[in-house]
């Protein structure tokens, strides 16, 4: 396992040193190459992922052409929340964009960290907050297409997530911001000028 990935989150969720032990001994490591599906769009999540390297997209299908609409990278937790805790089948794709060192756990397990997580009140409030983060993220993504023109959109991304500019493929950046490929050129040109 690796401990100093993990000291992150142990940080951040105040609970005992014998459970951290017990929680870690839950994930299972394991290395993705580039466009892994993690999760497929109709199946039931029973994996949520710690992503430790790399970048992983959500997706999903509409009308034959994949809409890319949220990123995760290192050290950010990625599941289909909904299909995990309802075991609904997932509105959505989970694939990874390059490369991955990734932490799945499974959902009985991830059940027994929760009951213990409600039993703290700093670490439920460090749970919740995330949660609301996560919410918070999709509502101003969503948002952006109603306040944002394409070329707003891309500097707001440009300015707010240099990192996935340089490494997610422009297909996926143009899927996220509702634009073609040649649409994200013209944009970049424009920019640039």
């Amino acid at each position: 396992m690796a401990p100093d990935f993990f000291e992150k989150f142990r940080r951040q969720f105040p609970l005992a040193e014998e459970k951290w032990a017990e929680y870690i001994d839950y994930y299972h490591r394991v290395e993705a190459p580039a466009r892994t599906v993690l999760l497929r769009e109709g199946e039931i999540s029973r994996k949520a992922w710690l992503i430790e390297k790399g970048c992983v997209r959500a997706w999903f299908n509409s009308k034959g052409k994949d809409i890319t609409f949220q990123f995760f990278v290192e050290n950010m937790a990625v599941s289909s929340a909904e299909s995990f805790r309802k075991k609904i089948p997932s509105i959505f794709t989970l694939e990874t964009v390059e490369p991955c060192v990734l932490h799945w756990i499974h959902k009985k397990d991830m059940d027994v960290i929760l009951q213990d997580i409600l039993r703290v009140p700093e670490a439920r409030d460090r749970m919740i907050e995330t949660l609301f983060d996560r919410q918070l993220n999709y509502a101003n993504h969503f948002l952006s297409f109603i306040k944002y023109t394409p070329q707003e959109r891309y500097a707001r991304l440009v300015a707010e997530r240099p990192d996935l500019i340089l490494r997610v493929p422009q297909q996926y950046i143009a899927s996220y911001l509702g634009v073609t490929p040649v649409s994200l050129s013209r944009i970049k040109s424009k920019l640039m000028r």
